[in-house]
């Protein structure tokens, strides 16, 4: 649970200390005034990744060198600095090295935005950074991993793209690749199997019918990589990069055996982009043992009330969860506490 958060030179924050002592937050003001970013800076505290963004130097403030984001998550204060020599990370006081040691010892998170809407219409690029969010937090060497994939795949492009490109090299990389594609390819057929229960039963919560959703993963050369890649050797040469392996995944997504990006309606897609989230969620909950941190960003506007009270009934009770929007006539009268936000500051209401 996060209990404080403590911004310097954050996106539109200048400085901010925020408490949470009531657990679960509203936050709640116009457009582009920072309501998102908090959320964005839990994200980067906890995770170490911006759902907004690959790039953590745009994460400062205007014409600023670096920025800073500490809190108290789990009943630890964590840090995370970044200025001209890179990443910080600190946890009660003591300087973590590996941020795979910083990551293994926090919490978990579930991100839902109106963006989440390309689960479902967008490009496999969205679906694959969907199980590999999910897949870090539940496999501590998933991270390994697919740092080692891309940056294999990275150089092996290179080499790909020369007018006489170094086969021997070409080989070397390739055997990487098989090496650790395997194992995240093995990882994210495992997670795809593992989430269709739970986002089955979040449709139905949400939608209120009885909607079947498929989910069905399409690994790129997964069962022998070695043959994809070799079957796809003169393909490669002739496109200058690397046509098969995790980074050309895709999961297949139906709603009552048809395409859900083609057949579903908008309402049947928002509901479907919500149940995978919140499908994650109870996945992780289900193989860690504790309810996830859910980072809720001014989702409510686009749905009706029927199903707006679905979403906020099958949250679960014990979680914290985090919630901007631009206004609060939906809220119930025993909503979290509000906190309002503008000009680079946030105040209780």
């Amino acid at each position: 649970m996060i209990r404080a958060l403590h911004l310097v030179n954050f996106r539109c924050f200048e400085a901010l200390n925020l408490e949470l002592p009531g657990g679960s937050a509203v936050f709640v003001g116009g457009n582009a005034q920072g309501k998102t970013s908090l959320l964005e800076a839990i994200c980067v505290l906890v995770r170490l990744q911006s759902p907004r963004t690959h790039r953590m130097g745009h994460l400062r403030r205007f014409e600023k060198e670096g920025f800073g984001v500490a809190g108290e998550c789990w009943g630890e204060v964590r840090r995370v600095t970044r200025g001209a020599d890179g990443l910080e990370l600190q946890v009660e006081g003591e300087v973590v090295e590996s941020q795979g040691d910083y990551l293994s010892s926090g919490g978990l998170l579930v991100w839902m935005g109106n963006e989440d809407l390309e689960l479902v219409r967008g490009p496999g690029e969205v679906r694959r950074r969907f199980l590999d969010f999910a897949a870090v937090q539940l496999e501590p060497t998933y991270r390994r991993h697919l740092a080692r994939y891309k940056r294999a795949l990275k150089a092996r492009n290179l080499l790909l793209k020369e007018r006489f490109p170094d086969e021997e090299q070409i080989a070397a990389y390739t055997t990487l690749l098989i090496e650790h594609g395997g194992i995240l390819q093995r990882i994210r057929a495992a997670l795809v199997e593992q989430l269709a229960d739970p986002v089955n039963e979040a449709q139905s919560a949400v939608s209120g019918k009885r909607e079947v959703v498929g989910l069905a993963y399409r690994g790129a050369g997964a069962g022998d990589l070695g043959a994809a890649y070799a079957e796809a050797a003169e393909r490669e040469r002739r496109q200058g990069k690397t046509v098969v392996g995790p980074h050309r995944d895709d999961v297949l997504l139906t709603l009552n055996g048809g395409a859900a990006a083609d057949f579903g309606s908008e309402g049947q897609q928002r509901t479907m982009a919500l149940a995978l989230k919140l499908g994650q969620g109870q996945l992780l909950e289900r193989e860690r043992g504790s309810a996830p941190v859910y980072l809720i960003d001014d989702i409510f506007g686009e749905l009706d009330t029927r199903r707006r009270n679905a979403l906020m009934e099958f949250l679960p009770v014990e979680s914290q969860q985090l919630i901007t929007t631009t206004s609060i006539a939906w809220l119930s009268r025993e909503s979290p506490p509000l906190y309002r936000v503008g000009g680079g500051m946030v105040s209780a209401e």
